[in-house]
């Protein structure tokens, strides 16, 4: 069995440096990139992809990914961080720059989060267009993140009429918005918050994510699942949401495993 984490933060592991709340997060873990590894690889976890969230994280997950045969890395900034980099031109061109880096397989993670006011809607609307636009000039997939803002992330996803190819990471979203982007082709990134999930509309609507549009990821060190909340999260939990998944869907994880890696080769090129 072979499983993929498609979206996870762990580029800053054993670093000084990159976004602060994950530097520390990983410095609570107190284990180093190669332990990381070796644990994912135990769980079946083969292949991870390292997500950028602004210019030196990015940066950062390329390096690492040149460091690591099993990682990759994808390119972002975060809604969270667009106010830095809105009119940032010389920002904006090296972050251009970065796409044609060595194992770049993805623009993101990207998107509109409007739960949070860290950079108002009009800058995270126009670091998601610039983001958009450098998809379609590389041909790469992005990762979206988008929460509490799909009113405002249709109409603008809409505009590339189909030229955009992704997935909607740690979807938690209604099954209206499922059905919207199945519509629209996205694939649909599933995490550790499906493990503690209590609403049954929430559970529901991971039933009836089609197997072939599914992704798994962590997004560690964070959302880590049950039953090891408390902890950090780490790659080889993967393992963890696709048990959960298998069961709730009752789906023979060996099936899950195998299709949820097929597509994540596909989107990613891996």
């Amino acid at each position: 069995m072979e499983l993929i984490d498609t979206h996870c933060h762990i580029q800053s592991v054993g670093q000084t440096e990159g976004e602060d709340n994950t530097v520390l997060l990983w410095q609570r873990l107190g284990s180093g990139p190669e332990a990381v590894i070796k644990a994912a690889e135990s769980s079946h976890v083969k292949q991870m992809v390292c997500v950028g969230c602004d210019v030196e994280d990015s940066k950062l997950a390329i390096a690492f990914a040149g460091r690591h045969n099993q990682c990759h890395a994808s390119i972002g900034i975060h809604p969270h961080e667009a106010k830095r980099y809105v009119n940032n031109y010389s920002a904006l061109d090296e972050f251009k720059r970065l796409s044609a880096g060595p194992k770049v397989v993805a623009i993101g993670e990207c998107g509109l989060d409007y739960f949070y006011d860290h950079s108002k809607p009009s800058d995270q609307l126009d670091m998601l267009k610039f983001q958009l636009d450098l998809a379609v000039e590389t041909g790469l997939p992005v990762i979206f993140h988008v929460r509490q803002a799909f009113d405002d992330f249709w109409p603008v996803f809409d505009a590339y009429e189909g030229s955009i190819k992704g997935v909607l990471h740690s979807f938690t979203d209604s099954k209206a918005n499922l059905e919207a982007a199945l519509e629209r082709g996205l694939l649909i990134g599933v995490n550790g918050i499906a493990t503690f999930a209590k609403d049954p509309a929430h559970l529901d609507v991971y039933k009836a994510i089609p197997l072939d549009s599914l992704l798994l990821e962590t997004d560690s060190p964070y959302l880590t699942p049950t039953p090891f909340r408390g902890n950090i999260n780490e790659p080889k939990h993967v393992l963890t949401v696709a048990e959960f998944l298998a069961r709730l869907r009752g789906e023979e994880l060996e099936e899950l495993a195998k299709r949820t890696t097929a597509s994540a080769r596909l989107l990613f090129g891996l």
